[in-house]
């Protein structure tokens, strides 16, 4: 976890407000796993009856494209990111699931219905927490930029195996 990223700060209390046990883990150094280096988690998290391996992907709601707002929800990471994440919760033992956590931060142009489930505020900004399996998600993936190595779903898939973070903890 970087103390200094909202998306995982708000993240942290979203999680904290829920009940979890939740394990902030510190990226000042790159963590190892069989002799090779590995980007950590950002949360170890216990819920009522699951335990989670939890990576963050902080992502705003509209995105901006050239400077237009773009009514995407952005699911996009990094290839090493979703390897690190798999190989952590299979490291973790049974009972411990990878989960890539979207966290939107909802920009005050867009209204969503009342009652729209993990909606939540931290500070003055308004938040989204979603999440999907890693499991599944590389299942799906396909590769997005092979410059950057990265890789998202396609929008009908996304909106397949995206489930509100709640779900996750109970």
């Amino acid at each position: 976890m970087k103390r200094d990223n909202h998306y995982e700060a708000a993240f942290e209390r979203y999680l904290r407000d829920r009940g979890a046990a939740v394990v902030p883990v510190v990226e000042s150094r790159r963590s190892y796993l069989d002799e090779t280096e590995v980007k950590s988690p950002d949360f170890i998290v216990a819920g009522l009856s699951r335990r989670l391996v939890v990576d963050v992907k902080g992502r705003q709601f509209p995105s901006l494209s050239a400077g237009k707002p773009r009514l995407t929800w952005q699911n996009w990471s990094t290839a090493g990111d979703v390897d690190g994440l798999a190989r952590w919760s299979g490291r973790l033992g049974d009972g411990f699931q990878g989960i890539l956590a979207f966290v939107y931060h909802v920009l005050p142009s867009v209204e969503l219905p009342e009652g729209t489930p993990d909606l939540f505020r931290h500070g003055s900004r308004l938040y989204l927490a979603r999440g999907v399996a890693v499991e599944d998600y590389r299942l799906h993936m396909k590769a997005r930029s092979p410059r950057w190595s990265t890789v998202d779903l396609a929008a009908a898939d996304f909106r397949r195996l995206v489930r509100p973070f709640a779900e996750f903890l109970q």
